[in-house]
C-alpha cells in the first residue's frame, strides 16, 4: 500500500505546471501507553479542530502557488510507529477537507508500548527522504513524557540528515521539568519551539497555535 501511494505521489508531483513545495511537514502524534483511549480521542478531535480553524486554513493558503505536504503518522515504542496520512500535497481547502476526512476515520495503532521518542524522530527523519522535495522540512512531535524506550532524541537529532530540518515539539501537560526536557534534548533547527497544552483538552488550542507559526512565512530564506 505505501509503494502504490508513493508512485502516487510522485505521478502528482510530475505533473507540468504543478506549484511549488514550500513545506514538508509531519505531524507525529503520542500513542504511547500513558495516554488512555479518552487521551487519544481528545487528541484526534483536537488536530481535527486545528485544521478547521480559519486561521490555520488561512496560514496553509498564504502564499500563492504554494503548496503545503502534510504527513501524519503515531509513534509509541522504538518498532511502533505507524502511518496514517501519507504524503499528501495541499493546494486547496478541498484537500485539507480530504485530509481531515482520513485523519478521523483512522483508527488507534497501539496503545500497549512504552516511549521511544528517539526513534520516532529517526522516523519521520527518514519519511521526509521519501516525501516530496520542499523548500523547508518540519518535524512536529507531540509528546507527554520522556523517552523510556531505545535510543534518546539527543542521539536522533545528530543525524546528518537533520542539518536543513526544524524540529518542534508540543508537551502534553504542565511539568516545567518536561518543558525543559523538550527544550534541550528534542527540538532542533532554526527558530525550533515548544508549544504546550496543559491537559488533553487544550491539546487542539496549543496544535493550531503551533500550526500557524509552522505555515507561516519565514523572514529569510523565502522562496
Amino acid at each position: 500500500m505505501r509503494v502504490a501511494a508513493t508512485l502516487a505521489l510522485l505521478l502528482v508531483l510530475a505533473t507540468p505546471g504543478h506549484a511549488f513545495c514550500r513545506l514538508a511537514l509531519t505531524l507525529a502524534m503520542d500513542v504511547s501507553s500513558s495516554i488512555d483511549g479518552e487521551e487519544h480521542a481528545l487528541q484526534k478531535l483536537g488536530l481535527d479542530a486545528a485544521l478547521s480553524d480559519p486561521r490555520v486554513v488561512e496560514a496553509f493558503f498564504q502564499v500563492p502557488g504554494g503548496s503545503v505536504a502534510l504527513h501524519v503518522f503515531e509513534w509509541s515504542g522504538r518498532y511502533q510507529q505507524d502511518v496514517i496520512l501519507d504524503w499528501t500535497l495541499v493546494e486547496t481547502p478541498a484537500d485539507l477537507a480530504r485530509v481531515r476526512a482520513v485523519l478521523r476515520g483512522a483508527r488507534r495503532t497501539y496503545a500497549e508500548f512504552p516511549t521511544a521518542l528517539g526513534h520516532a524522530i529517526a522516523f519521520a527523519t527518514s519519511e521526509l527522504k521519501r516525501g516530496p522535495r520542499c523548500d523547508r522540512q518540519t518535524i512536529d512531535i507531540s509528546g507527554d513524557g520522556v523517552n523510556n524506550d531505545g535510543f534518546p532524541p539527543i542521539q536522533a537529532r545528530r543525524s546528518q540528515d537533520l542539518a536543513n530540518t526544524t524540529i518542534n515539539a508540543l508537551v502534553i501537560g504542565s511539568q516545567p521539568e518536561l518543558m525543559n526536557y523538550f527544550r534541550t534534548g528534542v527540538i532542533h533547527g532554526p527558530g525550533a519551539f515548544v508549544e504546550q497544552a496543559d491537559t488533553f483538552h487544550d491539546f487542539g488550542h496549543a496544535m493550531r497555535r503551533k500550526l500557524i507559526r509552522e505555515l507561516g512565512v519565514p523572514r529569510l530564506g523565502m522562496r
